[in-house]
């Protein structure tokens, strides 16, 4: 089955897991220790103070653990997840789920976690939406955080514009409350599919299931009649209140906290569990988050850049820029101004970005320090760099115009001229340097 357990047995065996039998609190302890191991292992809490589910945290915290959520290799993550977007599939549907083993009214029964010390409560991080698009009267799913306000209601975040909001601001036009399916605990692959902003009128589980090679079940729920995974851990299903809203902020992909806002509020009508419980807390602002949100759009770009610039080779979204905001281009270079041209269409297919650096294919675009290099010896300021002024960038970057949501961006190519001999760039190489092994020498 293609469930959150499957995964976890699977990271286990690769000896990416760690258990932490010791009990500890939902109120910074678990924020704590995860960020301590945080682009490291996974870490499975089995005995928490304030509930009896387990937690898990730091899930696909690293490109490695990535890669085995969407079946692939840290060299073909791209490849798959664009497979699977271009090719998506319906799962099928039953009428039972794991997760009707055990029901309650109670949300509090949940390890919901307290992480940083100015937010303005406790949130459920991991949370995927399930909604009814009202124009095609398909499914979408999508991340929302939830803040608890009492044991029957949470706050929800929705993005303007955004997927959920559409179809709450049409509900709440036509006077009537939205049903909506949430899900915490489920199979990664689930998640990154919950992550991608598909086309409206689109479902993203759909995307999880080829993620999934069609492995993926769904279930019927009663109240909402919405379809969820039928092996999540826990399901909630409720209405999104039309007239009720509650002031929220926490902190984003940033690091940074978000403003006070008031959000909406759903309302519980049922809180279904399996037995023995995994609750899964993603660490807002550190790798799981940004791995989440960021590497979908880093296969998007790869695949965009790639349709439109044959040269391309790779495309990644950098740690420093935290995975949103900058992004390195490593390229075959062919003229002149292909570099140019590449970081345009860069800055058009994520809007978000502030910085796109466009290296050479000899330069490890995952490699900061190799990108650096290729600044100080390729490129040439008065000449290399890009600049765009009073154009639409990222809400979450605090240096921005936050009322226009305007931003300066730059482009630098640190790519060779090619109007320079190539001998004058040859990286040395050490002879048969990858067949000594230190282990021999140093005894």
């Amino acid at each position: 089955m293609s469930d959150l357990r499957n995964y976890i047995s699977k990271i286990k065996k690769n000896k990416e897991l760690k258990t932490v039998k010791t009990k500890v609190s939902t109120k910074y302890e678990i924020a704590g220790i995860t960020a301590k191991v945080d682009g490291s292992h996974a870490v499975l809490f089995e005995n928490i103070k304030e509930s009896n589910f387990h937690l898990v945290a730091n899930l696909v915290g690293t490109r490695k653990r990535f890669a085995l959520a969407v079946g692939g290799t840290e060299n073909n993550i791209h490849e798959k997840v664009i497979f699977a977007i271009k090719k998506a599939k319906a799962p099928k549907v039953i009428s039972s789920g794991k997760f009707q083993e055990n029901k309650s009214k109670n949300l509090f029964s949940m390890p919901i976690v307290t992480h940083f010390e100015k937010e303005s409560g406790p949130f459920i991080t991991s949370s995927i939406a399930y909604v009814k698009n009202p124009e095609t009267g398909k499914q979408n799913s999508s991340f929302h955080r939830m803040m608890p306000i009492d044991k029957t209601h949470f706050s929800i975040r929705m993005v303007e514009g955004r997927h959920l909001h559409r179809c709450f601001v049409d509900a709440k036009e036509h006077g009537e409350d939205l049903k909506i399916a949430i899900t915490v605990g489920v199979h990664p692959a689930i998640s990154i599919a919950g992550a991608y902003q598909e086309q409206w009128g689109k479902d993203e589980i759909n995307i999880a299931n080829s993620l999934l090679d069609g492995k993926l079940t769904l279930t019927k729920l009663p109240f909402t009649g919405l379809n969820v995974p039928y092996g999540s851990e826990i399901v909630m299903e409720g209405k999104i209140l039309q007239d009720k809203t509650h002031p929220e902020w926490m902190v984003e992909m940033l690091q940074t906290y978000d403003h006070e806002r008031s959000q909406p509020i759903f309302e519980l009508e049922n809180l279904y569990f399996r037995n023995n419980p995994i609750f899964h807390d993603v660490l807002s602002g550190y790798s799981e988050h940004r791995l989440l949100m960021g590497m979908p759009i880093e296969s998007k770009l790869n695949g965009d850049l790639k349709k439109a610039f044959r040269q391309t080779q790779q495309v990644s979204m950098t740690n420093g820029g935290c995975n949103w905001l900058h992004a390195v281009v490593q390229i075959k270079k062919k003229n002149e101004s292909d570099a140019k041209k590449i970081i345009k269409k860069t800055f058009e297919s994520h809007r978000s970005l502030k910085q796109v650096t466009v290296v050479d294919e000899d330069i490890d675009p995952n490699s900061a320090e190799a990108v650096e290099y290729a600044m100080a010896t390729r490129f040439q300021a008065d000449k290399d760099l890009v600049i765009l002024k009073n154009v639409r960038g990222s809400s979450l970057d605090p240096s921005s115009n936050q009322k226009k949501l305007q931003t300066a961006k730059m482009g630098i190519d640190a790519t060779r001229s090619l109007s320079k001999l190539p001998e004058g760039f040859e990286l040395a190489q050490i002879p048969k340097i990858n067949k000594i092994k230190l282990e021999k020498y140093f005894k």
